[in-house]
């Protein structure tokens, strides 16, 4: 394993995210969970590509290295595509929320040939995710104030998944070694999806009957 700390807290993510996307799945019912079970799925995908790509592909310049690594990219990029699609149905009616869906499939499809054309850098997928993330963040806020102060937990969430970002760009690790910049992101992002986790239950639980 070439770099156990990052390929670990990868899989560990991927595990989480998997398991979170498997419950709302479950859960069935509204379309904003059924967005967010596939937000969870998608990033999980990425996670395990990580995975993979940190773990065991030395050469990353490889043709098996650049598969691998554009396929994470897709794989974040349509974690955008969920995050916009989710926070759509949480706070926008049902026509606003495919116009809006319709035009970041648009704009995924401009960010895939950018990958698919060769541009790999992990900012290029921040700078696309990080909108939708923004507007997911929204979301919550706006459907906390109308429901619950609870809901907001994945308002917070989003904020650490912000965070965890900062820590990846800036490279800031526990120990250069054992612990680095990409594990510390793995491992703070956790956190904060796990929080969004829970907002997203809360968010799309029906109401209740009087």
């Amino acid at each position: 394993m070439l770099e156990p700390d990052v390929t670990l807290t990868d899989l560990g993510l991927a595990l989480e995210c998997a398991a979170f996307a498997v419950l709302l799945s479950r859960e069935g019912g509204a379309r904003a969970r059924r967005w967010f079970a596939g937000f969870f799925a998608v990033l999980g995908a990425a996670a395990a590509l990580g995975a993979i790509e940190h773990g065991f592909v030395a050469d990353k310049t490889s043709s098996v290295g650049a598969v691998v690594w554009s396929a994470t990219l897709l794989a974040v990029g349509l974690g955008a595509v969920a995050g916009w699609g989710a926070g759509a149905r949480l706070v926008l009616g049902r026509r606003a929320a495919r116009a809006l869906t319709g035009g970041v499939a648009l704009a995924f499809g401009l960010y895939a040939a950018v990958v698919l054309g060769g541009e790999r850098r992990f900012a290029v997928a921040i700078a696309f995710y990080l909108p939708a993330a923004l507007f997911l963040l929204v979301a919550f806020l706006l459907a906390g104030r109308r429901a619950e102060a609870r809901v907001s937990a994945g308002a917070w969430g989003l904020g650490l998944t912000f965070v965890a970002a900062a820590i990846q760009q800036g490279r800031i690790a526990l120990h250069p070694r054992y612990f680095d910049h990409n594990a510390l992101y793995h491992l703070v992002q956790a956190v904060g999806l796990y929080l969004v986790f829970r907002g997203a239950r809360l968010a799309t639980r029906p109401a209740a009957t009087p």
